[in-house]
């Protein structure tokens, strides 16, 4: 459908007409306004080039082209925060992952929400002014790593164009919302999907892909806006050669790889960091992890794996490779550097030097010299033991041989794949020269899987060569009651030119959220407890907060209509780390819809995001078969169920949890997994993937959880009599 409008029968759009109307006849003005009486003027390229003078408005995914998430408002400062209050809160219809950072354009938000649904609203009321489905197919879901989330959109001469959890890259009006073009990026069939926000580049929409657990080949492409017309595409790891190179950098990246590695896809996928240096016309963009994880499996003689976990220069006009820097050579624990991108001119020894910098899942704080790509400087932000430090002289980690599980492990690593730092984005505030980073300290058990199952391949599974069996406790609380030891996290102000931490605030639980300062000498970020916080940006002191119920992880932005400062962000269970650990965070009880939340001074705004009442898990309709099953189910669980309904099939509340389904040990548990009975709702098929049996020893599994559960909650109950 490149190019051409869908239907309008087709389209899912929601529109309050007489809102529409006037944006549709209002002319509007560059500044600060009302939704409801003027209309965007047109993001061109001059207006995302002088963002930085626009900040009543937030015009790009990180604020400005250099992504610092800093805004120069500052009438919410330290003498008028405890004034801060809920101005409105938008329901979004979502009761998945909710990620985005909103767009804020002369008066009207853009954002999404889960399944890639698109909303325009009024920004100064929370107004709805209309919504856009995409209608994603809910089979896709079963692509999606970490959730069906999406990051958000970008504008661009009044179009919103996003990416589909599906790879789709639409356009849409930004009056009316009706889709202009549509631009299929990947084939359906195969495990891509986009859950990153696109970036507007000279005319160009850049957009990369998820699926680096599934076995794709990664890379970033390059559309025209006005058009959905491809421009160019670079690849980020090396295809069969004997299919020759796509270019040179290609070619010398293949030098670095060994075994038949394109068989299994390579990974490499740029499934969110990017940034623009204009003066130097320089695309920067974060790589994913390799595919399969274990480095034994996709290159089992070594090598470097270029361009996994790298740093990669491109010209914006063509996808001309200029240089990279890979922070993790031969990755094989989902060390991704995919983390948000931050370009800043800094003074180094008496110098002025142009940097970029990044705090990838590694745990090292890289500043990189964004002319060269020549290191200037790294140093842990959190404990890690995969290597003892980075070599000045050649850029290159010097690593703890034990952390590559070499003889098939267990090795006890830190960071885990969750990160030292994962997609959260962090902040760069250049009055106080901070960076903000949402940090976290969360070690992880590696080992192969189970033998025979190592290099099994399945384009609908993960496909990562790593054992998601846990050692940890049987019980629930005693899970719970370890990794709140274990696991650590903080909001981590770092001082990037002497490589230190300045001030932290610690926090209860990980995955918490992006960051936002201001020249009110403010840093915003929500956390998985629920709560949105302000510190001062100087000495980390908690200024205030708001208890708002349920985890927010995306990034606040700050903007102006009507000469009234606001702070928005998104709120919404799901994501990542939730579904995978509900044992650690915690039961909701059930899906919480999402909310876009705008606070303001004096606010007086209303909030209800309560979660549905807990249930209780009933009592099992039969025992495992055998002991031997529930292991060999332990295993397969872990790959095929885990990532959604939780590790040890304990959800978080957002999917069901598998071990209160009614289906389980009365022989209908198969029509799921085997005959599709889920596929609408987003439950994958799996016939022709998994054997009846093993069908039958995830079921045992889930079987020995479910009397775990019922058994503690009959003793609670007992004990509570």
């Amino acid at each position: 459908m490149n190019g051409k409008k869908m239907p309008a029968t087709a389209l899912k759009v929601i529109l309050t007409g007489a809102t529409i109307g006037l944006l549709a006849a209002c002319g509007g003005a560059v500044d600060s306004g009302d939704a409801s009486t003027q209309a965007s003027q047109g993001i061109n390229e001059e207006r995302l080039l002088n963002a930085a003078g626009e900040p009543h408005n937030w015009l790009t995914h990180g604020g400005t082209f250099s992504e610092t998430r800093f805004s120069a408002l500052d009438a919410i400062n330290l003498e008028t925060i405890d004034q801060l209050d809920l101005a409105w809160a938008a329901p979004l219809g979502s009761y998945r992952g909710v990620e985005a950072t909103p767009i804020i354009v002369d008066g009207v938000m853009y954002t999404t929400g889960s399944w890639s649904e698109v909303l325009a609203l009024n920004a100064a009321t929370g107004e709805i002014l209309w919504r856009y489905d995409p209608e994603v197919p809910r089979s896709k879901g079963a692509h999606a790593c970490c959730d069906v989330v999406n990051r958000g959109v970008a504008v661009y001469n009044d179009k919103v164009i996003f990416g589909s959890l599906d790879g789709r890259l639409i356009a849409l009006d930004s009056k009316s919302g009706e889709q202009i073009w549509e631009t299929r990026t990947v084939p359906l069939e195969e495990p891509y999907t986009i859950t990153g926000a696109p970036r507007i580049v000279k005319g160009k929409v850049i957009i990369g892909n998820g699926g680096g657990e599934f076995g794709v080949r990664g890379f970033v492409a390059a559309y025209d806006a006005e058009t959905g017309e491809q421009a160019w595409k670079f690849y980020t790891v090396p295809g069969n050669p004997d299919n020759g190179f796509e270019n040179e950098a290609i070619e010398m990246a293949a030098e670095t790889w060994t075994g038949e590695w394109w068989k299994l896809g390579g990974g490499g996928t740029v499934w969110d960091s990017m940034a623009f240096d204009p003066e130097l016309d320089l695309l920067y963009i974060g790589v994913g992890n390799g595919s399969p994880w274990n480095q034994k499996v996709r290159s089992p003689d070594g090598g470097d794996n270029l361009f996994l976990s790298s740093i990669v220069a491109l010209r914006p006009d063509t996808g001309e490779y200029v240089w990279h820097y890979q922070t993790t050579p031969g990755e094989t624990w989902d060390y991704t550097a995919t983390q948000n991108i931050i370009l800043a001119d800094l003074e180094i020894e008496g110098e002025l030097r142009q940097v970029l910098m990044q705090a990838p899942k590694n745990g090292f704080f890289y500043v990189i010299d964004r002319i060269s790509g020549e290191l200037i400087s790294a140093e842990p932000f959190v404990p890690i033991n995969w290597a003892t430090h980075i070599d000045m002289e050649t850029g290159r980690p010097v690593e703890n041989p034990e952390a590559r599980y070499l003889s098939g492990g267990p090795a006890l690593v830190k960071p885990s794949p969750f990160g030292a730092h994962n997609w959260h984005p962090m902040s760069f505030n250049p009055e106080t020269g901070l960076v903000y980073i949402p940090a976290q300290d969360v070690p992880f058990l590696y080992s192969d899987q189970i033998e025979g199952e190592i290099a099994r391949f399945d384009r609908d599974a993960f496909n990562i060569g790593v054992s998601l069996t846990d050692a940890l406790p049987e019980t629930e609380e005693a899970r719970r009651t370890l990794l709140r030891q274990l696991v650590q996290a903080h909001l981590a102000a770092w001082d990037p030119v002497a490589q230190k931490e300045v001030w932290r605030v610690q926090h209860e639980r990980m995955w918490n959220g992006g960051t936002l300062t201001t020249s009110g000498d403010l840093v915003f970020q929500g956390t998985t407890s629920g709560v949105f916080n302000a510190y001062n940006a100087k000495t980390g002191e908690e200024l205030w907060s708001y208890p708002v119920g349920v985890a927010m992880v995306g990034g606040p932005v700050a903007y102006e209509v009507n000469g009234e400062q606001y702070v928005a962000v998104s709120a919404g269970w799901g994501s990542g780390a939730n579904l995978l650990a509900g044992f650690y965070v915690g039961q909701t009880g059930g899906p919480v819809e999402g909310h876009v939340l705008a606070f303001k001074l004096g606010g007086e705004g209303e909030l209800n995001v309560a979660a549905l009442p807990q249930k209780a898990t009933p009592e099992p309709a039969r025992q495992p078969h055998s002991a031997e099953a529930v292991v060999r189910g332990t295993d397969l669980y872990g790959r095929f169920c885990g990532v959604c309904h939780g590790g040890a099939a304990i959800s978080s509340g957002t999917l069901p949890d598998l071990r209160q389904s009614a289906t389980l040990g009365i022989d209908t548990f198969d029509a799921f997994l085997l005959q599709g009975a889920g596929e609408a709702i987003g439950m994958p098929n799996f016939a022709g993937r998994l054997s009846q049996q093993e069908v039958d020893d995830i079921e045992d599994f889930i079987l020995s959880r479910a009397w775990m559960a019922f058994q503690d909650e009959q003793q609670s109950t007992s004990q509570a009599e």
